[in-house]
């Protein structure tokens, strides 16, 4: 056998010569150096991305931050208007309390400034009627003058003031309306009233001045049973 021969059926023997492309080892190799080479791409891709998020949610915070000092500054005017509403009430409510009590004390001051005012007329009557007394001298003109003068004064108080005066005299003994005192004993039902030493006066529906009266009282039993025996015996 030639040596071309011997060569060729060595080479069919030992089969193909495997090189380092075609090895397991050589492709994961590869692989791994393209991961590595991918990864700057990657990363700088993210960081791009968390950049823009970034940015928006600054923008986001920023709006938010104008939003609310624009708020702040609103409610601190309203706060600023409602001060100056308030201090204003309270200057008119201080006002219109010191108005209120300086009415109050005149109205207690001059509350009897017209009835005053038309009894000093009164007092010109009786003025009027001394003078024509002291010139006349005459009693009787005096007696009628001081009676008109008590008549309009007593018609005045009656129309204009609502003042009543009452009798009292043979009417049943009030004690809302009269005072006794003095009272003796007679032959009546109830206490009625037999002599009136003052007036008594009503303001309206209201008693001004009670009466001072003098009161008669029944009788008590046994003195009536005793006057009745002895006018039977008699």
């Amino acid at each position: 056998m030639s040596k071309q021969k011997k060569h060729d059926s060595e080479e069919r023997i030992q089969g193909p010569e495997v090189t380092g492309a075609d090895r397991p080892e050589a492709a994961d190799s590869a692989g791994e150096a393209a991961d590595i080479a991918g990864q700057p791409a990657e990363r700088a891709g993210g960081a791009s991305a968390e950049l823009g998020a970034a940015r928006e949610a600054l923008a986001v915070a920023e709006k938010s931050v104008n939003e609310g000092a624009t708020k702040i500054a609103d409610l601190e005017a309203e706060v600023s208007s409602l001060k100056d509403q308030y201090l204003r009430k309270l200057a008119d409510y201080e006002n219109f309390r010191k108005r209120m009590f300086r009415e109050k004390e005149d109205a207690v001051k001059f509350a009897n400034s017209q009835i005053l005012g038309d009894l000093v007329n009164v007092v010109d009557d009786f003025d009027r009627a001394v003078q024509s007394s002291e010139l006349s001298k005459d009693f009787s003109s005096l007696h009628d003058g001081v009676d008109m003068i008590r008549k309009g004064l007593l018609g005045l108080l009656e129309s204009k003031y609502g003042l009543q005066r009452f009798d009292s005299v043979g009417v049943a003994f009030d004690p809302n309306l009269h005072e006794a005192v003095m009272s003796d004993s007679g032959e009546c039902a109830e206490p009625y009233v037999v002599e009136e030493f003052i007036k008594g006066y009503k303001l309206r529906d209201r008693v001004l001045r009670s009466a001072k009266v003098k009161v008669r009282m029944p009788l008590p039993d046994g003195a009536a049973n005793e006057e009745t025996t002895s006018e039977t015996k008699a």
